[in-house]
């Protein structure tokens, strides 16, 4: 299992890309995904809610468990990934890339988001 470099990591198994434009990408690791098992319900939050980070802010729901989703951002939701609503089991086929949950425009970024290789050390994966 391969962690993105160019993503920084929560403690709480979510990915964040880099900021276009103020907006960043948001998703579950693959290792997060591994653990949940086959995803068959995402519940996201909407555009324009406002999301604070370390916060829950939507669920993943699989086979095994229900999961509280977690900001790694605070901001304003721009986008949610109406296709992983769609088909759920987008974020176990494909966690970095089709499998993203939501775009966030960051108003704040906490200090403790993890490198790759650090999250790597962190989840053992």
């Amino acid at each position: 299992m391969s962690n993105p470099q160019q993503l920084r990591y929560s403690k709480e198994h979510e990915w964040l890309s880099a900021a276009e434009d103020g907006v960043s990408t948001v998703g579950i690791t693959e290792h997060a995904a591994n653990a949940l098992g086959d995803v068959v319900f995402v519940q996201l939050p909407e555009v324009g809610d406002t999301v604070s980070a370390g916060e829950t802010c939507g669920e993943l729901e699989s086979t095994k468990s229900v999961s509280d989703l977690y900001s790694p951002v605070s901001g304003e939701v721009t986008e949610v990934n109406e296709d992983v609503v769609n088909d759920p089991s987008l974020v176990n086929t494909a966690p970095f890339e089709d499998g993203w949950l939501f775009r966030v425009r960051v108003s704040k970024e906490p200090a403790d988001l993890l490198t790759a290789d650090e999250y790597t050390e962190f989840s053992g994966s």
